[in-house]
């Protein structure tokens, strides 16, 4: 990885007229903006549909798309929506985003512009299907839960669907086709104008970081359709979960309540279910940060009945077993390892074995000068971040910070108690770093706090809200953060 700068800003906080950012026009002009930033990277969150709390880190799917992140307007310009249609789907630029405001209104003009598709374009689709393995599974999968009002495939009333024995599969894929139909070119969709935007930033030289998360949903077409790959008893049901022990991200720890990987299994099988997991992401992204990068060497196992993550242990992870088939499967990938948590001698040996950059945030940095986070400290292979989603802006960060922490901040960056100047001293410093890649938060460069923060770790409702503001990307911003960018070498 060259020396260079980047922008973290998930696709649902651009701004759109629809309520929730979009892969059209309001991506391309971000694309715009990074270029004429002096940026080389996006970094966006996981792109697939949204689970629980809204997260895209418990997705129905580690393959497919999200489908609120559909262009309306592409399918205007096609024919297959009235420009009446969009007129009546528009909602108030900014603010939160109202995801059942979103998904009613989105949801409705996906299936009125499916409605309009003529042979031509289901021919597209079904091409699409023919080279898509994962979509046959994914669409019935979702088609069912749509019938079945939304329950999780373990409750399904249908045991031989639940259980996805063979005939009973078959007899749904019959039954419920033309769902399975709109689903599969909703998917179509997605995948295009993903592949158009992508194409767009690669040549305008801005390339995109994605997100692999470590652990998939309970509730997905992934731990339906292949349970062997997990540890889970008769009925589907995991015996022990996914979390973490308590940590600087919270005290209580974290209790995410994912399936544990059977990864005995998973090893005697070559790791294929691994291998066509970042073959679906190579397709998408230029470089993946593997989130959670320390349960690759151990990871936290918590009781399925357990009311805290305080009830865990540490059981052994894949190691390079996984790892170095990943990075010779897929060398054309620029891995980043999410090395960030309660890590050990072993998790950094690991790191350093795969030859992957770690990260370094300097929002963790300011408790003395030991800290590894602090930029003085730092070896050249790595990735500096002001923050990541997970934490606070830097306004906010400050705002909030200890007393000592604040002290220690201002000494070091050399500025005063005004949290707007200690976020751009934060950015001057990590690009100054010696970081390989500087990222920051889009809310940085734009100064704002802590009501702009993405998510709160521990936290399950109110997250993945904010929406940046129509105009917010300014030439003006653009120059200053190009001068910053050049003069540290990042352009």
């Amino acid at each position: 990885m060259e020396r260079s700068a980047g922008i973290l800003l998930p696709i649902f906080s651009l701004p759109s007229p629809y309520g929730i950012g979009s892969l059209g026009a309001e991506a391309r002009a971000f694309v715009k903006f990074l270029s004429d930033a002096g940026q080389r990277w996006w970094q966006v969150l996981p792109v697939g549909p949204a689970g629980a709390g809204n997260s895209p880190y418990t997705s129905a799917s580690t393959f497919a798309g999200n489908p609120l992140f559909v262009d309306l307007e592409s399918l205007a310009e096609r024919g297959l929506l009235s420009v009446a249609d969009l007129a009546a789907s528009r909602m108030p630029q900014g603010g939160l985003l109202d995801y059942p405001a979103v998904e009613k209104s989105h949801g409705a003009l996906l299936r009125k512009a499916f409605a309009q598709i003529d042979e031509r374009e289901a021919e597209r689709v079904r091409a699409f299907e023919s080279k898509t393995p994962w979509l046959r599974e994914y669409a019935l999968y979702q088609s069912a839960k749509d019938h079945f009002g939304g329950a999780p495939w373990y409750d399904w009333p249908d045991l031989a669907l639940r259980g996805h024995e063979s005939a009973a599969v078959e007899r749904w894929r019959e039954e419920l086709k033309c769902e399975i139909a709109f689903h599969s070119w909703v998917q179509c969709c997605f995948f295009d104008q993903w592949a158009a935007l992508k194409r767009h930033a690669n040549e305008r030289g801005v390339k995109i970081i994605g997100d692999l998360p470590i652990y998939v949903s309970l509730d997905s077409a992934d731990v339906w359709s292949e349970r062997g790959q997990f540890l889970l008893d008769g009925d589907g049901k995991p015996a022990a979960v996914a979390g973490v022990p308590p940590d600087y991200f919270s005290e209580e720890g974290q209790l995410w309540g994912n399936p544990l990987y059977d990864w005995p299994a998973q090893k005697r099988d070559g790791f294929g279910w691994w291998i066509r997991r970042v073959e679906g992401v190579s397709c998408l992204f230029d470089a993946v940060r593997l989130d959670h990068f320390r349960a690759f060497e151990s990871y936290w196992a918590i009781p399925a009945r357990a009311k805290s993550a305080k009830e865990g242990t540490w059981e052994k992870g894949p190691g390079m077993d996984l790892l170095s088939v990943l990075t010779a499967w897929f060398p054309q990938i620029t891995y980043i390892a999410e090395d960030l948590g309660l890590l050990t001698d072993a998790v950094h040996a690991l790191r350093r074995a795969a030859l992957l950059p770690g990260m370094k945030v300097l929002e963790f940095a300011f408790s003395g000068p030991d800290n590894a986070y602090l930029p003085h400290n730092y070896g050249p292979h790595c990735v500096c971040y002001t923050g990541t989603h997970d934490n606070d802006t830097a306004v906010g960060w400050y705002t909030g910070a200890t007393e000592a922490e604040q002290a220690y901040a201002r000494a070091y960056l050399g500025v005063g108690d005004d949290a707007r100047d200690v976020a751009q001293a934060l950015l001057r410093c990590g690009s100054g770093s010696v970081a390989e890649l500087f990222v920051a938060q889009m809310q940085d460069y734009l100064g704002l706090g802590t009501a702009a923060r993405i998510n709160v770790p521990g936290v399950a409702n109110g997250n993945w809200r904010w929406r940046m503001e129509p105009g917010a990307t300014s030439p003006a911003l653009a120059r200053q953060m190009r001068d910053l960018t050049h003069t540290f070498g990042r352009c």
